[in-house]
């Protein structure tokens, strides 16, 4: 059941409510050790049909081929799942006929009939792959013991409509196969498609241009492959790779072939020199080999840059992915700075970018950074280098596309003055610049000038100004308060005599003290910070999301929620998860969303209690926290435990809680103008944008 969670993409317990309130769904056909097993095509057919769950239909028909593949691991080695079912889609596209031709109501297979059909396609690829440069050494290595993984190999294709599709389902489930030495390398899709949109690839092609892509260090090729994933074109494109690795070399081989690379197109060579007499590289896309901090050579990343760089000529880019400390970080070594002193000087390097932590996935301590070359570049360009620093941005799909547009249109225009591009995360600095600085760090020296001359930047002193303003109006009202009403006084005294008894909630429930309202299920994507009624949840409540910043339309809430009830002013919102939290809606006419809950206090009660007492006391209420090992709270709310105060006691407590959250309010004024005014000064001040004058006053201390 958990893996049909995982499925079908829930949360475990859904699938128990599946079970409980579906008649039709899929009987368990056996146990193991106690727990239900069921079957794939079952499940599947009833996902499909029914509509539940978070998954495409086609994504789970290939989730069912993966699992049967995930299945035979007891049977054979990961690398020989992933090798032979690459070399039999391999196998169908150049024989362009299926792999298994067994009826739909033909009976099981037996060993006899493996033995037959493996013979079958080894025949066929002996006969179509004679020089064994994608399947023929894969196949002969295994027996038909084999066989099923040709029926599996089929029930992928169909769900994923081809031969690359399932190739690509497969290589993106090689953690799950135990193989996380082929993902360790891989980055991630946000990183993908921005080396995708540096290389413009797709107009080019539209241009009309015959294009050679190389990657010399390709692995098992996810940087090409996301490349011809940008485009349909690819009878115009040739590809060049290497990798020391045979068996990586034969992988990326069948990969690209599966992609729509022709044979006669294609040349993946062992090793770490590319075959240049078969193409030249007019686009470059690699990731330098990793090595651990402890071994790694900045000298070696730089002169691995210096021989991609080797293989442009004139009008040809590359981007190399490599770690930052040797191509962003300033550097120690006289000969690392020499070698990075004299690549910048030729001329080539078109930008360096400081690329966010985590784009390699399997390495989240990386930190790596990213070199865009262009071998002659536009003459407005010439003897200068685009710095950027996205190191602290999340690569979001905006921060990708205003990225690429920085890189593409400096590499297309240069430096144009006044009506030029001004870069939204770097500055164009001259190569004569970093070449006084010997040694020093590729970053921005400031600012984007677009952020610089922004409104934000601009108006900062005005706001600054606006800023003290209101502190010294918060300042005015609260001494006004003070002289009205005097120093604070609770006027709290030690209790003689007998402590006041105790109640529980679920007593005052009971009496009618206190009303329960559940919380409504309020669909997330319909939420706005624009809507009609504000929306309290459980992160409002407890203090993680302001209140306010979710609103509902009053029309999506009559129409989709029609038993949605509102607030009422001085109903206490709670929740207990994840952590008891109490909040009093003086205003009312809002939306609790569940988990959270409503408390409404009964004013004509014979010992009536007020929300904010109410609320006071659930906050103070003993053994509300729980353990952090536990799923659940130690009690339920019902059993807090409160003191029954007398109906005098209450009122006077009542006031003292409004006296304090009115000074509390007066307090916050103050401090929240004092901080806007404190952040935005040393936001000036740090980019440099401000600086500051002769105080008019100095307070000694």
């Amino acid at each position: 059941m958990s893996e049909i969670a995982a499925f079908a993409r829930v949360k475990r317990p859904v699938v128990s409510t599946w079970r409980r309130r579906h008649p039709d769904f899929p009987a368990a056909v056996s146990e193991n050790s106690g727990r239900p097993l069921f079957d794939g095509a079952q499940v599947t057919e009833w996902l499909i049909a029914s509509g539940l769950g978070n998954a495409a239909p086609q994504e789970l028909r290939s989730e069912l081929a993966l699992f049967g593949i995930i299945a035979l691991r007891d049977r054979f080695t990961p690398w020989q799942l992933v090798e032979t079912l690459g070399s039999l889609l391999c196998l169908r596209r150049l024989d362009g006929r299926p792999l298994a031709n067994d009826g739909a109501n033909a009976s099981p297979p037996d060993a006899e009939a493996d033995e037959a059909l493996w013979s079958a396609l080894l025949h066929r690829a002996e006969r179509i792959d004679v020089e064994d440069d994608f399947v023929l050494r894969e196949l002969r290595s295994i027996d038909a013991t084999a066989a099923p993984l040709a029926r599996l190999a089929e029930d992928l294709i169909e769900s994923a409509y081809d031969e690359r599709g399932a190739y690509e389902w497969l290589l993106a489930a090689r953690s799950r196969l135990g193989l996380d030495s082929l993902a360790a390398d891989a980055v991630t899709p946000e990183l993908r498609s921005l080396l995708t949109q540096l290389t413009d690839l797709r107009v080019r092609l539209e241009r009309g241009e015959s294009l050679t892509l190389a990657d010399p260090h390709a692995r098992t090729g996810d940087l090409l492959a996301a490349l011809l994933d940008d485009t349909e074109d690819r009878e115009r494109v040739t590809v060049l790779a290497a990798d020391p690795d045979d068996r990586l070399t034969r992988i990326t081989r069948r990969r690209l072939l599966l992609a729509g690379v022709s044979e006669l197109d294609l040349d993946v060579q062992i090793g770490s020199d590319l075959e240049e007499r078969f193409a030249d590289p007019d686009l470059v896309v690699t990731q330098l080999p990793y090595r651990p901090g402890e071994d790694r050579s900045v000298l070696a990343a730089l002169t691995e840059l210096e021989r991609v760089a080797y293989l442009l000529r004139p009008g040809c880019t590359a981007l190399i992915l490599g770690p930052a400390d040797a191509l962003v970080d300033e550097l120690k070594s006289t000969e690392a700075a020499q070698l990075r002193s004299a690549l910048l000087r030729e001329n080539i390097v078109e930008s360096v970018i400081a690329l966010p932590g985590g784009v390699l996935p399997f390495r989240p301590g990386y930190r790596p950074a990213l070199w865009t070359l262009t071998r002659g570049p536009v003459r407005e360009a010439e003897g200068m280098v685009l710095l950027a620093d996205i190191s602290s941005e999340q690569l979001t799909p905006g921060v990708c596309m205003r990225l690429a547009e920085d890189v593409l249109l400096w590499r297309g225009e240069g430096f144009r003055g006044l009506d030029g591009h001004d870069p939204r995360y770097g500055r164009v600095v001259p190569v004569a610049d970093l070449d006084r600085a010997f040694g020093g760090s590729l970053t921005p020296p400031a600012p984007p000038a677009s952020a610089i001359w922004s409104d934000k930047v601009t108006e900062r002193p005005a706001l600054i100004a606006e800023a003290e303003g209101r502190l010294e109006r918060a300042t005015a009202d609260t001494r006004a308060y003070e002289d009205g009403r005097g120093p604070y006084r609770g006027a709290v005294m030690r209790r003689v005599g007998r402590l006041p008894r105790h109640t529980t909630l679920g007593k005052l429930i009971a009496g009618r003290r206190v009303t329960r309202l559940p919380g409504h299920r309020i669909d997330e994507k319909q939420l706005t910070q624009d809507g009609h009624h504000t929306v309290l949840g459980s992160e409002e409540i407890i203090g993680e999301r302001t209140v306010g910043g979710r609103r509902i339309d009053r029309l999506l809430l009559a129409t989709a929620y029609q038993r949605a009830a509102l607030t009422e002013p001085g109903d206490v919102v709670y929740t207990l998860a994840p952590r008891l939290g109490v909040y009093v809606d003086h205003d009312g006419f809002s939306v609790v969303a569940f988990p959270a809950r409503v408390l409404r206090v009964n004013a004509g009660a014979a010992r009536p209690l007020t929300p904010r007492v109410l609320a006071a006391l659930l906050g103070a209420a003993r053994g509300t926290a729980r353990s952090p090992s536990a799923v659940r709270p130690a009690r339920r709310i019902e059993d807090y435990q409160l003191p029954d105060l007398d109906p005098d006691e209450v009122l006077r407590f009542d006031a003292l809680l409004a006296e304090t959250e009115r000074r509390e309010r007066l307090l916050r004024a103050q401090s929240d103008a004092l901080t806007e005014a404190r952040r935005l000064t040393i936001a000036g001040l740090a980019d440099g944008t401000l600086t500051l004058g002769e105080p008019r006053t100095i307070n000694r201390t």
